[in-house]
């Protein structure tokens, strides 16, 4: 019964950084192209409160159900499967945390804008190109962990 708890929970937790990560790429970047400050900022408000509420919460389960879900299966964490979700994982991190960053300047900037009738800055556009770039890794390493998950494939480490 604690195995199916623990894999429910990390499941779920999975499917929330997958969902919320692309709901938030989804209507940041529509608010974005709509080139309105306003627009922009309301919507910057809500993702960033979207990803500290949900995308924050499943960063912190998914490492502690994962460890608990493999212990309790007989699984290694050494397993090579393991080995390269972890690797993920934290690829996934490094580029999630400046995003987090990100956000939050361009929902600061686009508010400002908004306040003065002013166009959007320079800043806030450079902040959205790198917001973007750094959107395609970490969406892909989720994906893989996703694979990994499914297919846990035979992977050889030197310490499994």
């Amino acid at each position: 019964m604690i195995y199916f708890a623990l894999k429910f929970l990390h499941l779920i937790g999975a499917a929330v950084l997958l969902g919320t990560g692309a709901g938030i790429a989804f209507f940041m970047l529509l608010a974005h192209r709509t080139g309105s400050a306003a627009t922009i900022a309301a919507v910057a408000r809500m993702v960033v409160i979207a990803d500290f509420l949900f995308t924050a919460t499943a960063v912190v389960a998914q490492p502690a159900t994962g460890v608990l879900l493999a212990w309790n299966a007989g699984y290694s964490l050494w397993e090579g499967w393991i080995v390269l979700s972890i690797i993920l994982y934290v690829i996934t991190g490094l580029f999630w945390l400046p995003v987090v960053w990100m956000q939050t300047e361009m929902r600061d900037l686009a508010a400002k804008a908004a306040a003065i009738d002013a166009p959007l800055p320079h800043r806030y556009h450079q902040l959205f190109r790198w917001w973007f770039i750094f959107g395609f890794p970490a969406f892909a390493a989720v994906l893989g962990i996703f694979w990994l998950m499914i297919a846990r494939p035979e992977l050889r480490w030197p310490y499994s």
